[in-house]
């Protein structure tokens, strides 16, 4: 009976003694592996660093790669997101740019439309100036088609030789200053010009010399004196003084032309 009551004890404690030894192995041999694990890029999950191969079905292991697969997706989320955001930025950006150039095209169409650097006064001077030298280039190829009198044709060729220089000068000035000229008479120059049109022989002369000769330069010398007067443009100002004594010189001629005196239509 004693004996086998010492039997049992030696087997339990060889029995507690295995299992501390067994034990004692699978600590050591997890050690290892740990050890193993981190010189060889290998984790406990069997996944290798260098080819991601998986050579075993650990659910925890897996759990861990999916957390971090889910981790990496969200970064990868937030980082397109922001991607978004930001190409949202961009695309704002790009459509206030575009505005801004609508805008900017916009105000260089108005610029563009008034086209002038000069005051509206300045700008509606030099407008005159054309339209009046146009108007005595057009009478004075009138009267050398339609007059027989030497003298009334001797002045047309003077009007329409200074007044072709004179409508030069003026589109030289108003392409400088980026002013658009009329390029047909007024309806009151053409007015004038189909009166004369009607008229032939000493009637046209005598209307000619009164409308061409006296009437038209009156009118442009004093058009010359309120620019040269009122214009803010130095190039306006100088324009119309340097006109003026031409001008001054057909009024004289016209005034003292036989023609321009006698009969009922002679200029007053």
């Amino acid at each position: 009976m004693q004996k086998n009551k010492a039997l049992k004890g030696l087997l339990a404690v060889s029995a507690a003694a295995a299992m501390f030894a067994s034990y004692g192995v699978h600590a050591q041999t997890a050690t290892e592996l740990q050890s193993q694990g981190a010189q060889t890029g290998t984790n406990m999950t069997g996944k290798s660093a260098a080819d991601g191969a998986v050579s075993n079905t650990n659910s925890q292991g897996m759990e861990d790669r999916s957390a971090q697969v889910g981790s990496s997706t969200a970064g990868q989320t937030g980082s397109s997101s922001s991607s978004s955001h930001s190409a949202h930025g961009m695309s704002g950006s790009t459509g206030a740019s575009a505005a801004g150039m609508d805008q900017s095209s916009g105000a260089s169409g108005a610029a563009g439309a008034t086209g002038s650097s000069l005051s509206k006064a300045d700008s509606k001077g030099i407008m005159d100036m054309a339209m009046v030298n146009m108007a005595e280039v057009e009478m004075g190829k009138l009267a050398q088609s339609k007059s027989q009198n030497p003298e009334v044709k001797t002045f047309a060729q003077q009007m329409i030789d200074d007044h072709t220089k004179g409508l030069q000068e003026v589109q030289a000035v108003a392409q400088a200053k980026g002013v658009t000229l009329p390029t047909e008479l007024d309806a009151k120059h053409k007015a004038m010009s189909e009166k004369l049109a009607k008229l032939n022989g000493e009637a046209f002369d005598r209307e000619y010399m009164k409308v061409g000769g006296v009437a038209s330069h009156k009118e442009a010398l004093a058009l010359l004196k309120k620019n040269q007067k009122s214009a803010k443009d130095a190039d306006v100002k100088g324009l119309a003084a340097k006109m003026q004594p031409t001008v001054e010189q057909h009024l004289k001629a016209a005034q003292q032309a036989p023609t321009a005196k006698s009969g009922t239509t002679s200029g007053k």
